[in-house]
């Protein structure tokens, strides 16, 4: 699998768990919305340093998001589109 797949895939599933969306994920690591959506679907080279500023804000090792899945792991889900519901 290619590390910029790998990557992404992380970065999805770690962000899932978490129950952000794209937009506070990149507000918390410090960049661009579009780019955590590029990186999550493989097409961009992440420098280090950005790998680093999206870990912090998973509060994950940078290692978590360089470890390759199952090759029969299910394609992690997207959250739930539109707002959450206050209570």
């Amino acid at each position: 699998m290619d590390a910029r797949v790998i990557i992404g895939w992380n970065l999805r599933r770690l962000r899932v768990e978490r129950g952000l969306s794209q937009e506070r994920l990149a507000l918390a690591a410090g960049i661009d919305r579009a780019y955590v959506g590029r990186v999550e679907r493989g097409s961009e080279n992440v420098t280090i340093t950005t790998l680093e500023a999206m870990a912090l804000a998973l509060s994950v090792p940078v290692a978590a998001l360089l470890i390759e899945p199952d090759a029969d792991a299910a394609r992690p889900v997207p959250l739930r589109a539109g707002r959450k519901r206050v209570p």
